[in-house]
């Protein structure tokens, strides 16, 4: 079956008002997501200073998915509920939003990411944010293909239940299956490098905190992983569409 067609985006496209509105939601729902999850590692290092038992995984885990469930809740309407540059490539590669709104979304993720992680730095009293890093005996690319399977199966996720369009009410509790995936990849993940999945949550803090080692690791595994989910769920699992229907989906249509 034939993927759907790739689109650059109209001029106009730019300037309309709900290229701005979809924009503009995602970079306060990246905020919020930012802002929480890296709260929480900040929060455990505050109140402990080992950070490493089980109890602070979970912690942290729990922190993410349920700002993730509320960051996704607030903007799916209007955006799509991406939150992370991985998924918006992910749809971009299944031919699901144009070039030109995903440079938008990619531009407001992470200036969401940056202000947030500056305002975790202000509100602190300048605790430096830790963003992720590999651990100490992981090999570089083992956290590399641990990301690019964490990300597939979040994007996998985005693609079931927020834009398949035979999800039916099954988009409902989208957000809770996106938070509780995301959650669950922290736990399985999140000893080994942090469980990123989302380049824009591994920015933010890594600019902020100025921590750059192996970063490229944030960005290449997501999108790899990204990639993969989404064309195998368009090419496999949705059914063909006669050429009228390709077109990329507006916001409004996940």
């Amino acid at each position: 079956m034939p993927v759907r067609r790739f689109a650059f985006g109209r001029a106009e496209e730019a300037r309309h008002p709900d290229s701005m509105r979809a924009a503009l939601s995602e970079f306060v729902a990246t905020f919020i997501f930012v802002f929480a999850g890296e709260g929480s590692v900040l929060a455990l290092g505050k109140l402990y200073q080992d950070t490493s038992p089980a109890s602070g995984l979970v912690a942290v885990a729990v922190a993410h998915a349920l700002a993730l469930f509320a960051a996704v809740a607030i903007s799916i309407n209007i955006s799509g509920g991406h939150v992370n540059p991985a998924v918006t490539f992910g749809a971009l590669a299944g031919g699901r939003i144009s070039v030109l709104r995903a440079v938008f979304y990619w531009v407001a993720q992470l200036l969401g990411a940056v202000v947030a992680s500056l305002l975790l730095r202000l509100t602190t009293d300048g605790m430096r944010p830790v963003g992720f890093v590999v651990a100490s005996g992981v090999g570089v690319w083992h956290a590399l293909l641990l990301e690019i399977v964490m990300t597939f199966g979040l994007v996998y996720t985005v693609y079931a239940t927020a834009i398949d369009p035979k999800r039916g009410n099954l988009g409902t509790i989208a957000p809770l299956a996106i938070g509780f995936i995301a959650g669950a990849n922290i736990l399985a993940g999140g000893p080994f490098d942090g469980a990123s999945m989302n380049p824009a949550r591994a920015f933010g803090p890594a600019l902020v905190g100025w921590r750059w080692r192996y970063h490229w690791i944030f960005w290449v595994g997501p999108f790899v992983g990204a990639t993969i989910a989404g064309l195998m769920y368009e090419i496999l699992l949705i059914p063909a569409e006669s050429p009228l229907q390709h077109q990329p989906l507006a916001p409004e249509d996940y």
